[in-house]
């Protein structure tokens, strides 16, 4: 494993690597968030339910300015530093943050948010070099079909769960910024860390607008883009060996929404219609404030990332083994603690 920068300033190629397009991606999130407020005000208001966590109505939609960061800043970065983020990414990703959109707005029919985000997951793996493999003992055809599958239903989980203030913010950016470091030791394509390192930036852009109580939330046209973008580079990390680590920095949110969503199932629930049971829902319902909350996911995923990174660099499949171990009895402590009421 070797860096991608080499030579007797490894400080300004890391700054140049990672942290410049983070900062820009996080001024450019700010700024479009911020003039973009009034106009979500007006036509994409998100209006309190009984479902809702939020007890105020808020616009959404900011997310449109997160996606639009990220892409802006990672795209051409991408192209004049390390070779080009696929185009197939990048129209995939805008395709899914239209239909976002349009949902926010006016919301669409489940079968064809599904048809449409399949397509782009579709497109994605599709496209990519057949060398490309996880598990070389699974037929090429079969593996495709289950990253498609995996690929929407992360689309679909990372929507799911951003249904709190800074929520999806806690989530990405403890993930992204590992996968930009690990990218940083050669173990992700040069195109996945630098998309992860601008869509960290663009998400802390974004976090002083969602924090508690948040004046504007990410709405479908953000939580679904950042999704894919998410997954794409975690995807990448599973090509390059590291299916452990891919696996490890989204476990919180993989966990808490393939639990409910099998719960829901077994319950003869319509698990397609929205709801209030994720474990972070029931957190808020047992007690914990939404800071609390939110600071015991971000710990989370501060512990699943130094795993990830530890387990990469350590490239042994013990390691492997015990990084995943440790990050399961992590999340089922935090799950476990969400489910029963807080102790006054």
């Amino acid at each position: 494993m070797t860096t991608l920068v080499a030579g007797p300033d490894l400080a300004a190629g890391l700054v140049l690597f990672l942290l410049a397009p983070a900062v820009l991606a996080a001024l450019i999130s700010a700024c479009i968030t911020r003039l973009s407020m009034p106009l979500l005000q007006r036509y994409a208001l998100a209006r309190p339910n009984a479902r809702s966590s939020h007890r105020i109505p808020t616009p959404q939609g900011a997310g449109i300015a997160v996606v639009a960061a990220t892409l802006l800043v990672a795209a051409p970065w991408a192209a004049w530093t390390h070779g080009a983020i696929p185009l197939h990414l990048i129209g995939s990703a805008m395709l899914i943050a239209l239909v976002g959109l349009v949902d926010d707005i006016r919301p669409l029919p489940v079968s064809v948010r599904l048809l449409l985000q399949a397509a782009a997951v579709t497109t994605i793996v599709h496209a990519a070099p057949e060398t490309l493999r996880i598990v070389p003992a699974l037929p090429l055809a079969l593996e495709r079909v289950l990253i498609v599958i995996a690929g929407v239903w992360f689309v679909n989980l990372v929507n799911f769960m951003d249904g709190l203030d800074l929520m999806t913010v806690s989530e990405v950016v403890p993930t992204t910024a590992a996968l930009g470091l690990l990218g940083w030791f050669g173990d992700l394509s040069p195109s996945a860390s630098l998309l992860a390192a601008a869509l960290c930036g663009a998400m802390l852009g974004f976090a002083p607008f969602n924090k508690p109580v948040a004046r504007v939330f990410l709405g479908d046209v953000g939580s679904l883009p950042i999704g894919l973008l998410l997954g794409w580079c975690l995807l990448d990390l599973a090509w390059h060996g590291q299916a452990a680590a891919a696996l490890l920095l989204p476990g919180y949110y993989l966990a808490d929404a393939t639990i409910t969503l099998f719960r829901r199932i077994l319950r003869r629930e319509q698990f397609w219609s929205a709801h209030r049971s994720h474990f972070y829902q029931r957190a808020t319902d047992n007690g914990f404030t939404v800071a609390q909350v939110i600071g015991e996911v971000f710990v989370l995923n501060l512990v699943l990332a130094l795993l990830a990174v530890v387990t990469v660099r350590a490239g042994s499949t013990a390691a492997a083994i015990a990084g995943l171990l440790a990050g399961a009895i992590a999340i089922a402590f935090v799950l476990r603690r969400f489910s029963r009421p807080q102790v006054s």
